[in-house]
C-alpha cells in the first residue's frame, strides 16, 4: 500500500547502534543508518544543535534524515551525541565544553567513517553543530559541509574566512525568519568565503518546524550528497 511520508514515517534501513571513542578517552553513543539493500553513495555525518538548549542526535531534522535518506537517496546517516549529551539512545560520557573539547568528538566520528570506509562524507551541522563544522571540519577528509541555520556565535571570523582557500564545498542554509542570523546579516558575515553556496529559505525558521521545511532541508542536503536521487519521493510503498 502506498502511503504519504509524514513526520513519524520510518523507512527501511540497516540501523546499528554504535559507539565512538575520543582521543581524550570518552565513549560517545550514536547510530549508523545505511541503505537496506544497496551500498551508500555518500555519508551524512550529523552535528546536532546545542545540548544545553535541548539539542541531541534525535533533533528532528537529523532524526528524519536517518529515517528517510538511506532509503530515498542511498545516503548513510551517522548520528551521535556529543560529550555529555543524552537522548533515548543513551548518554555520551564527559561534559559539554561549549564547542572546545567537542573537537575530539568530531574527530572520533570521522575516525569511524574512515574505519568503516563510508564514502564521500559530508558534515551536516544544525545550529551549534554548524559551529563545530566550521571550526573543525577542515581538519578532516570530507567532501564538504552543510550549515543549517548557523548562529555564528562560536566560530570566529577567521575560522569562517579559512574556508575561502579550501577546495571543499561549504553550503549555508539560512532561514528567512531565523532567531539568530537572518539572510542579510549572514551574507555579510560569510562574505569572506566567495565560494560559499548560499541558500535563503523563505519563511524558514531556526527550528525548521513542519513537513514543508523538513522536506526543503532534506532536499538541500540530497542536492549536494546525491543529486541523482531528486526529487525526493513524498510517498512510499510499505508492501
Amino acid at each position: 500500500m502506498t502511503e504519504e511520508i509524514r513526520g513519524s514515517t520510518v523507512l527501511p534501513a540497516r540501523r546499528e547502534d554504535i559507539t565512538l571513542h575520543t582521543s581524550d578517552g570518552l565513549t560517545l553513543v550514536g547510530e549508523l543508518a545505511m541503505p537496506a539493500e544497496r551500498p551508500p553513495m555518500a555519508t551524512m555525518v550529523c552535528l546536532h544543535p546545542l545540548p544545553t538548549a535541548g539539542g541531541f542526535m534525535d533533533s528532528h531534522i537529523l532524526r528524519k534524515a536517518a529515517w528517510r535518506l538511506p532509503e530515498l537517496a542511498d545516503i548513510a546517516v551517522l548520528r551521535f551525541n556529543t560529550r555529555g549529551t543524552r537522548s533515548p539512545r543513551g548518554q555520551s560520557e564527559g561534559q559539554f565544553d561549549g564547542g572546545v573539547a567537542e573537537r575530539a568528538d568530531v574527530a572520533a566520528a570521522m575516525d569511524f567513517v574512515t574505519a568503516r570506509s563510508l564514502p564521500h562524507p559530508w558534515l551536516v551541522g544544525w545550529s551549534f553543530g554548524t559551529e563545530l563544522a566550521l571550526k573543525y571540519g577542515r581538519e578532516h577528509p570530507i567532501d564538504g559541509a552543510i550549515l543549517l541555520a548557523p548562529p555564528l556565535h562560536r566560530a570566529t571570523a577567521q575560522e569562517v574566512a579559512a574556508w575561502a582557500g579550501d577546495a571543499r564545498r561549504l553550503v549555508a542554509v539560512i532561514p528567512e525568519l531565523d532567531d539568530f542570523l537572518r539572510p542579510a546579516e549572514a551574507r555579510e558575515r560569510f562574505a569572506s568565503v566567495p565560494t560559499l553556496e548560499f541558500v535563503a529559505v523563505e519563511q524558514g525558521k531556526h527550528l525548521w518546524v513542519g513537513e514543508n521545511q523538513t522536506r526543503r532541508v532534506l532536499t538541500e542536503i540530497v542536492e549536494r550528497l546525491n543529486p541523482s536521487a531528486l526529487p525526493l519521493s513524498e510517498t512510499w510503498d510499505d508492501a
